[in-house]
């Protein structure tokens, strides 16, 4: 099995253009899941009144954003997204952010994929923390780091493997507990209870342990896997996604993520039982969000592995990967 040979689609050039055609939604307009009453828009998630309007009479109580972190964000055709420098970009954050804060539901989580540039001083991962605390309403909750099995990097530093998850709430949200399916294999003693030394094991009525902050149990996405959606970079595992909405938020809450990318967030939600609003700024990418969730519900699996999500531009037409 060979990955299919499409481009980053968060890459202008002809692949993008020829996508772009075929998108339902134009900037600004909103699609409406006739089953679920899911929300997919092409929307700038700093444009406050256009979130408001996204939402429309929803109060999200769990916010999922992935937002592009490589400082040079966006695409030379979304002018929107062209940000330029960490100044820049971190001024960027805030305003999605302080969008954020004004829809969120009173008590209400706030998590923040973000990554640290190990050859630029580690940014922008310290510098939007740092910014964060100008947001009083949001209170730091937890610093998660998830591992990726298929790391990089060179034989003369350390390989690097963690993609870090930064988690906020507002109010006092609930919380649930989970699980991972990693069994209890720890042995050792920790503490004395009624003067008998109890093992490491004993702890908790569960055989697997609860996921900590350093998640080693989930996959990271590649071609190899059903859930993979060709073109979409840095993709989230669904399984990442579905344990923050197990964890934090409750059967009939809304979800919200305002950069669909792959539509991860919109999947997991439909997977829970929750209704998802969720936007991007590039069409093409608010398109690949309806078409897989459309894709789950007439094929039951969770992407499209090596096959085209875009069919209407021939395979044979695709610039193959070298």
């Amino acid at each position: 099995m060979k990955p299919l040979g499409i481009p980053r689609l968060d890459k202008p050039g002809e692949f993008h253009d020829r996508v772009l055609a075929c998108c339902r939604l134009k900037p600004g307009e909103i699609w409406t899941d006739p089953v679920n009453g899911h929300r997919v828009g092409v929307t700038d998630a700093t444009d406050a009144g256009a979130v408001h309007s996204l939402c429309e009479n929803e109060t999200p109580t769990l916010m999922i954003h992935d937002p592009p972190y490589n400082i040079a964000v966006g695409r030379s055709t979304t002018d929107a997204l062209s940000v330029r420098g960490l100044s820049e970009y971190i001024d960027w954050c805030r305003r999605w952010v302080s969008s954020s804060l004004d829809v969120a539901a009173q008590n209400a989580y706030l998590y923040v994929w973000t990554g640290a540039d190990q050859q630029r001083g580690f940014q922008p991962l310290p510098d939007f923390m740092v910014m964060m605390r100008d947001f009083k309403q949001w209170q730091a909750r937890c610093f998660i780091t998830m591992r990726n099995q298929r790391g990089y990097g060179t034989q003369r530093n350390w390989m690097f493997v963690r993609q870090e998850l930064l988690c906020y709430a507002k109010g006092d949200p609930g919380f649930t507990v989970e699980y991972t399916d990693i069994p209890k294999i720890l042995r050792g003693y920790y503490k004395k209870v009624g003067g008998e030394l109890k093992e490491n094991l004993e702890r908790g009525k569960a055989n697997t342990i609860r996921p900590g902050n350093v998640w080693v149990d989930i996959q990271q996405v590649f071609y190899r896997m059903e859930e993979n959606v060709p073109g979409a970079y840095a993709q989230k595992p669904l399984k990442a996604i579905r344990r923050i909405i197990s964890s934090s938020s409750a059967p009939a809450d809304t979800v919200a993520d305002f950069f669909s990318h792959s539509g991860t967030t919109l999947l997991a939600a439909e997977l829970s039982g929750r209704k998802c609003i969720t936007c991007d700024i590039d069409p093409v990418f608010a398109e690949l969000t309806i078409r897989r969730l459309e894709h789950y519900r007439k094929t039951g699996k969770t992407g499209w592995q090596t096959e085209n999500p875009f069919p209407e531009v021939p395979e044979s037409h695709l610039p193959r990967a070298r």
